[in-house]
């Protein structure tokens, strides 16, 4: 795994606390703020994941 995949997974995670969270309390700013960084852990994860097969495929390359 590289920084993104970690990072974006850890926001996914820390998105869903805040969702959680807010639900509790009432609080829908919480809850759509929980969603939004949610959503920016699934973008930053994916752009980890396109590097990593980047990386992967020029070592495969470099291989051959």
């Amino acid at each position: 795994m590289n920084k993104d995949q970690i990072k974006g997974e850890s926001k996914v995670v820390a998105g869903k606390v805040q969702q959680g969270v807010g639900k509790v309390v009432g609080s829908t700013e919480q809850q759509r703020k929980g969603i939004n960084k949610q959503i920016e852990g699934h973008v930053q994860k994916s752009v980890g994941d396109i590097k990593k097969t980047f990386q992967d495929t020029a070592k495969t390359l470099e291989d051959e």
